[in-house]
């Protein structure tokens, strides 16, 4: 029997699922006590994690010098917080969740969509006081005819462009990893282009890339000042890969017809009184990639890969 850590919020069934073949310490706020999570981790043959535990230093070291951790489950998909390098000359197979929440992010770029080019689901508060705000919302842009940049074409940008395409945007996209001509963008209706022309023509840009140091700083104040005026800008990747000060600028100036960031550069983000009252900017707790269903279906697709591996 294993002995398997979980230390960050994972479905109870799932969880229960393990528990049923292994010896199981499940907290979800362990992350939180670094001493004893190093202790637990000297003990364990797995340990399971989202976004907040950060699988290296000590951690890896002390995973590492018992020698007995076989993997680390990752609850998502992004590795940034987990020495994959360091896991793997460790002998510790790192198991992300992939495609598991990937409908959760692309419904969220979809609603985004919506919501800001319409630019009309602000004004309840001003309806319900007795405004009337007909005049200055009645102008939206409706999302058919509208041109779709993807940056990054795995599974999330993917299945975003074809919800997409089914609402009557054309699709344009852009991966530095597939090749010129890779069939993948043909297979889903999408036309491949180099990264400064799907800045430059894109009504909308999404972001679907990992944060390594050839996105870090990606969308900085040049970048945005390419885009097209009135465009809107989708970030549900990483922190670090969008400069949220320049977009901030670019919405008050009026280049930027609309932001949606979900993901910052420090989580929680501090107070910041350049994004109070930002105009059509969206900000949202790094929860793009969470739904009741994607929890699901992330708890269970990590609990049986974790499974199958110890046995």
């Amino acid at each position: 029997m294993a002995r398997i850590v979980i230390c960050e919020f994972m479905d109870e069934r799932a969880v229960a699922q393990l528990a049923a073949r292994h010896d199981v310490l499940y907290d979800a706020n362990l992350q939180k006590d670094g001493p004893r999570l190093l202790q637990e981790a000297a003990n364990c043959d797995a340990l399971i994690v989202r976004n907040l535990t950060q699988v290296r230093g000590e951690l890896l070291a002390a995973l590492a010098a018992s020698g007995r951790c076989k993997l680390i489950g990752r609850l998502g998909v992004g590795l940034d917080n987990i020495d994959v390098p360091g896991c793997v000359a460790a002998g510790i197979a790192v198991i992300p969740a992939t495609g598991a929440n990937a409908l959760s992010v692309a419904e969220y770029v979809i609603t985004s969509t919506l919501v800001l080019l319409r630019g009309a689901f602000m004004c309840t508060p001003g309806v319900a006081s007795g405004a009337w705000p007909r005049t200055a919302v009645s102008n939206g842009r409706e999302m058919a005819g509208q041109t779709l940049g993807v940056i990054g074409f795995g599974s999330i940008g993917q299945l975003t462009a074809q919800k997409a395409r089914a609402l009557g945007m054309k699709v344009i996209a852009f991966d530095a990893m597939l090749h010129e001509g890779a069939q993948v963008f043909a297979q889903n209706g999408v036309f491949q282009v180099a990264l400064d022309e799907l800045i430059q023509k894109s009504d909308v840009v999404t972001l679907h890339v990992p944060l390594v140091d050839g996105t870090r700083g990606l969308f900085n104040a040049a970048r945005i000042a390419s885009m097209k005026p009135g465009a809107i800008l989708i970030n549900t990747s990483r922190g670090h890969i969008v400069d949220v000060a320049a977009v901030a600028a670019a919405l008050w100036s009026g280049h930027l017809g609309g932001a949606a960031i979900d993901v910052f550069d420090v989580e929680p983000m501090p107070a910041n009184a350049q994004l109070q009252d930002c105009p059509n900017l969206l900000l949202t707790p790094h929860i793009s990639g969470l739904s009741f269903q994607s929890n699901e279906r992330v708890s269970f697709m990590i609990a049986e890969k974790v499974l199958a591996c110890l046995n």
